[in-house]
């Protein structure tokens, strides 16, 4: 690895070990004229490097990165590898761990670094770090970017959603995934030979074994039966009864997570507890059902059909307890490593040995009583407000030398062909070598590794755009997201009500920003609540005084949602 920074320690010791990572900067900045005669600088021809052989070796750039533990050094990524090569445009990577990525420490002490790749700057940050004039305007440099100022141009939702509110003007690049299903982040997986077992016992009742199969409906009253049996007995044979895990997820992960299961009362959580409904930005809690709808998951917890550890565990310890009976080379040994009953998540593959041993079902409907209250026409699913636009992926610092060509090299990132090897991993390993009918095909993964396992390792990530111009014209998509939204069109889409979508980007005034620092404790409390809610701590009586009190004029929960409408109508 030719560079790897950690930030060890919050304060000076990690401001020092930031500070080491690029040295000193005693670059030459040049105008552009110098840079075209000197350098041959040219940005028109997208097909054409960027700077000839002497730009390659007197010109460099040095860009900070969180990486993730599983990736390849960017720097001898293949990717990076033919953008050098393709650019004449040398690009080094100083790379930390995420776990130690701090963006307060970065803008402390930014010496020799030109920008941050993986930034995740939120609208707020973005906002104060342009009024603080730390951040390079993009917006004076579109001329030089043609792929991005295209994007601009035929896509103004996307310019709107990138767009600092208070000037107007574009500090950060995007990166842009869309293929519609970040939207709907849960799948409910069933393990199949369980449920028969279930059925057999009578554990069961209303459901075949025939019916047992993509797409099976189940009731809360019917799950919870199945859940109740899971957790009775040794359903994987391997001798231990207490070694099952009935229902697993992971808590208010963008993924996975226990949102689906307010499903089952109408409600379309999210881990944001936000949603636009009927053009009007609310908070899920204010549902009626709310209250019933924890009440109702807490008790399947206290009787330990959904496994405690759900709402403790990391996204890693969920992955690796599914996958417990990998390294089995039989059927039988692999069904005695399973320990997962029913889960949340994207695909089955991922989490478990044996995919084709779980089935996806449909969203759960409700319970027919339940506190004196009818839920069983309810049945519908998390919509969550992940962006398929993510706005703070990437910045510069002002003053940076030689901007222009460090942008124009960034904007080769927003080619199709470039987008998709960023995103994925690169041809010959991710794509096949030879293009299908003009596309570039996904390639099989070797015999033991998953797609993710693959794109993890030899893909940087970050920005890119792929959209439905490019899926099916210059990118084939993967198989396993044309399964999801296969999924998606056959056991979401059908149980979604037509007045509900997820909140987008949003960019705010510093005036509004400020007024929202103000109300920041109302949201902290909201989420403490909750948690007390899930704990059974709390009243029925005490939360709807809690929830009755907070949308009066005086506390300011409504101030914080005028301030999130407003940012929508101007995004609208």
């Amino acid at each position: 690895m030719k560079k790897l920074c950690v930030v060890t320690a919050i304060g000076c010791a990690a401001v020092l070990a930031l500070a080491g990572c690029g040295g000193g900067d005693n670059r030459t900045k040049f105008d552009v004229e110098t840079l075209k005669s000197t350098y041959g600088y040219q940005w028109e021809d997208t097909s054409e490097p960027i700077l000839n052989e002497d730009g390659l070796k007197d010109i460099k750039f040095n860009i900070y990165a969180p990486k993730d533990n599983s990736a390849d050094d960017y720097n001898d990524m293949a990717i990076m590898d033919t953008l050098r090569k393709q650019t004449n445009v040398k690009v080094e990577w100083d790379l930390v761990n995420p776990s130690q990525y701090q963006p307060s420490l970065i803008f402390a002490n930014h010496e020799g670094i030109d920008g941050v790749y993986h930034a995740g700057l939120t609208s707020a940050e973005i906002a104060d770090q342009a009024d603080r004039d730390r951040l390079l305007c993009i917006s004076d440099y579109l001329k030089y970017m043609p792929n991005f100022s295209a994007i601009l141009e035929k896509r103004p939702d996307i310019k709107r959603q990138i767009t600092n509110a208070e000037d107007g003007k574009i500090y950060t690049l995007p990166r842009v995934e869309e293929m519609g299903l970040k939207q709907y982040p849960n799948f409910l997986f069933l393990n199949k030979a369980w449920t028969e077992k279930a059925i057999d016992a009578n554990a069961l009742t209303g459901v075949t074994k025939e019916q047992v199969k993509d797409g099976l409906s189940l009731t809360a009253e019917q799950m919870e039966a199945l859940l109740k049996y899971f957790k009775e007995n040794d359903m994987n044979g391997d001798g231990n009864a207490n070694d099952e895990r009935p229902m697993n997820f992971v808590a208010q992960n963008w993924q996975g997570n226990q949102c689906d299961l307010f499903g089952m009362f109408g409600i379309n959580e999210n881990p944001d507890h936000r949603v636009i409904k009927n053009g009007q930005v609310t908070y899920t809690y204010f549902d009626k059902a709310y209250y019933d709808a924890v009440s109702f998951i807490r008790g399947w917890v206290d009787k330990g059909y959904i496994d405690k550890v759900s709402f403790e565990q990391t996204q890693d310890n969920f992955l690796a307890n599914g996958k417990s009976g990998k390294n089995a080379t039989t059927d039988d040994a692999i069904a005695k490593g399973e320990k997962y009953g029913a889960f949340y998540w994207w695909e089955s593959d991922t989490v478990v040995t044996k995919e084709e041993n779980y089935i996806c079902c449909a969203p759960l409907k409700g319970p027919s009583d339940y506190n004196g209250h009818n839920y069983s026409n309810c049945q519908t699913v998390c919509i969550s407000n992940t962006p398929e636009i993510d706005v703070g992926e990437l910045f510069f610092f002002k003053g940076v030398p030689n901007a222009e060509v460090l942008l124009t090299y960034f904007d080769r990132y927003y080619m199709p062909d470039i987008s998709a090897q960023i995103n994925y991993g690169p041809i010959g390993i991710a794509f096949e070598e030879e293009k299908v009918g003009g596309m570039l095909k996904p390639k099989a993964s070797p015999e033991g590794k998953t797609a993710d396992e693959i794109r993890l390792k030899f893909a940087p990530l970050g920005i890119c755009y792929l959209t439905d111009t490019e899926w099916g014209h210059t990118v084939e998509m993967e198989p396993r997201a044309q399964l999801r939204l296969q999924r998606i069109n056959d056991y979401v889409k059908p149980y979604l009500p037509e007045d509900v979508t997820p909140v987008p980007n949003l960019q705010y005034t510093l005036s509004e920003l400020d007024k929202m620092d103000r109300y920041t404790a109302i949201e902290t409390q909201m989420n403490q609540l909750i948690l007390y809610l899930h704990q059974g701590t709390l009243t029925k009586d005490s939360w709807t005084k809690y929830i009755n009190g907070l949308k009066s004029d005086g506390v300011g929960v409504n101030k914080v949602l005028e301030i999130y409408q407003a940012a929508y109508d101007r995004v609208k």
